[in-house]
């Protein structure tokens, strides 16, 4: 029996996980980091169809760690905001199976098409 309630523990972790989502809120968009460029900053292709130079800002630079091809929430600047953003959250692979599932990135899989 202690078998299966760590089961559902871990079932309940991953649903408390997952119905915690940051959303996209006002200006900012869903991207995929295409490339890293360095000193915290990176090539972002966002889903509202520009691709955008984004940094990390500094409060957020040891806690988040991205790679290529993770999802984020990019916030873009107020001048020059369809050239520069600032990248605010980072996708798990969950919570990206998740969103995928729900239907908010289907614009990514157009993108990947081409």
């Amino acid at each position: 029996m202690s078998k299966k309630k760590e089961e559902q523990q871990k079932q309940e972790q991953m649903q408390q996980e997952i119905s915690r989502i940051h959303l996209p809120r006002g200006k900012e968009t869903f991207g995929v980091i295409e490339q890293r460029l360095g000193a915290s900053r990176m090539r972002v292709r966002c889903l509202d169809g520009k691709t955008r130079i984004c940094r990390i800002p500094g409060r957020l630079t040891r806690k988040l760690w991205v790679r290529e091809s993770d999802i984020v929430i990019v916030e873009p600047w107020e001048y020059s905001g369809d050239e520069k953003g600032d990248i605010l959250y980072k996708y798990t692979p969950t919570q990206t199976s998740y969103l995928k599932r729900k239907g908010y990135l289907k614009q990514l899989e157009e993108f990947e098409e081409f």
